[in-house]
């Protein structure tokens, strides 16, 4: 059992056999499902202190404390908290000898009507070594397959791989992460957010990690908030009014700056945006981070950094298309108003039908999955051949203009009026060009923090 991906149940024999490795496992809303596996293995008694299942929300109230949500990240730490202070507190006598644990979940399973979506988060509390301190190793799943038992079955699968890589990964924390998916077939399960936390793992930064989420294709989409924390999408993105700008940002440029600030203003005109639940994200694909077929991980937490210091959520996906991203943030916002950030050669290519070559229903099917999610297209201005360029002087493909002309009539598609005219001509690939070059005078077109961040950093290969 050395090498190679094992069975669940081998995975889980080897724990049982491990005499140093002991905890308990409570679990809430889909059975027992890891703590049976362990017993199926055989010599669970090695491995187990405890086993429970909180299933009424009342006793879960009473032992865990109440949390508004039953399926949250506060219920969870609760319960981590709760079981693995027990274990140091009732099991003194093994505490020289014994690596403790305490693994949770707090999960909600498809309904019997297929009316909910099946997810839940799951997490590990765990000593490296007996006395050690604890490390946190805590995810939230999405559960895809159509029927209840199928579910739990890929949970059991999830909580062995998980405490399995805790103590047979931990010094390879991406070995961890894609480890939680070993013998659960592509498409069954989707991991949204991955933290890993602890003094064994000072050097993992999670940022990092959310982009090895997209980058291993265990999500679509993963995002963190201004302060750089990992958030989980469908928690931190539910019912607000979002606005959306794409771009590489490689430098920010005075440029980007004023795209962002001046589409919050018209975003904020809408009368259908409330502006106590709007929410306005950066966002880059792994095609904006990938140069010849490799991405740069020091490049990618740059861009970040910089974005972050001008308070600036930021979205990771692996959608190139915007009608894919439409459909995917639509789940979450649940019908609120949805916005993206667009120059005309955007526009350019969202009337070019040779971008949807792999949709049979072509570009009016990529347009009822942009559109019908109540999204709108705000058009910053855009230098094009020599002039600038917006929806209103913008044109469309001769047989197109009938369909510009509803989108834009009907307000699917406006300009943003408060944007500045002067500065278009500032292009972001001339900007790094001349950072990378020693060129003097480029630090009159990025703000001026972001500028002092790139010399003090020796970003983007910056000369003095």
């Amino acid at each position: 059992m050395e090498s190679g991906v094992h069975t669940t149940k081998e995975k889980a024999l080897t724990l049982n056999l491990n005499e140093s490795i002991y905890g308990s496992l409570a679990e809430i809303g889909a059975g027992q499902e890891v703590a049976s596996n362990f017993f199926k293995a055989g010599g669970a008694s090695g491995t187990i202190a405890k086993t429970m299942s909180a299933y009424d929300m009342d006793f879960s109230d009473a032992i865990y404390g109440a949390t508004e949500r039953y399926v949250c990240e506060e219920k969870l730490l609760k319960m981590l908290n709760k079981e693995y202070g027990l274990l140091s507190v009732r099991l003194t006598k093994r505490a020289d000898t014994s690596k403790f644990f305490a693994f949770a979940n707090t999960i909600e399973t498809i309904n019997f009507k297929k009316t909910n979506q099946g997810h839940g988060w799951i997490g590990c509390r765990f000593q490296l070594e007996p006395h050690g301190e604890y490390n946190d190793l805590i995810i939230h799943v999405v559960l895809k397959d159509p029927e209840t038992i199928w579910q739990q079955e890929v949970l059991g699968k999830i909580g062995v791989n998980l405490i399995y890589a805790c103590y047979n990964h931990h010094s390879n924390p991406d070995r961890m992460m894609v480890s939680i998916v070993d013998n659960i077939s592509e498409g069954r399960v989707e991991i949204d957010y991955f933290k890993l936390t602890g003094p064994g793992f000072k050097h993992v930064d999670n940022r990092l990690m959310s982009l090895k989420l997209v980058k291993y294709g265990l999500t679509h989409a993963a995002m963190f908030d201004k302060a750089g924390n990992n958030q989980q999408p469908s928690t931190f993105l539910y019912k607000k009014n979002i606005c959306v700008l794409r771009g590489y940002f490689r430098p920010v440029t005075i440029v980007s700056e004023d795209m962002i600030d001046s589409a919050i203003t018209e975003f904020r005109k809408d009368p259908l945006v409330d502006p106590e639940r709007t929410l306005i994200t950066t966002e880059l694909t792994l095609n904006d981070l990938t140069t010849e077929g490799k991405i740069d991980e020091t490049d990618f937490l740059d861009r970040v950094e910089l974005l972050n210091s001008l308070d600036h959520n930021v979205l990771i996906s692996n959608y190139t298309e915007h009608y894919k991203l439409s459909a995917y943030l639509s789940q979450f916002t649940k019908g609120k108003r949805m916005a993206f950030v667009v120059g005309t050669d955007n526009l350019r290519k969202l009337f070019d039908e040779n971008y949807y070559h792999n949709l049979k229903g072509g570009m009016l099917e990529s347009f009822s999955r942009l559109f019908g999610s109540n999204v709108k297209l705000l058009v910053y201005p855009t230098l094009y051949q020599g002039k600038i360029e917006t929806s209103i002087n913008f044109s469309p493909p001769k047989h197109m203009e009938h369909l510009y002309l509803y989108l834009k009539e009907n307000n699917y598609i406006e300009d943003i009026d408060s944007a500045k005219r002067d500065i278009q001509h500032i292009q972001s690939a001339e900007v790094l060009q001349m950072i990378k070059s020693g060129q003097p005078n480029w630090e009159e077109f990025v703000p001026p923090m972001i500028a002092q961040m790139i010399k003090e950093n020796k970003m983007f290969c910056y000369k003095p």
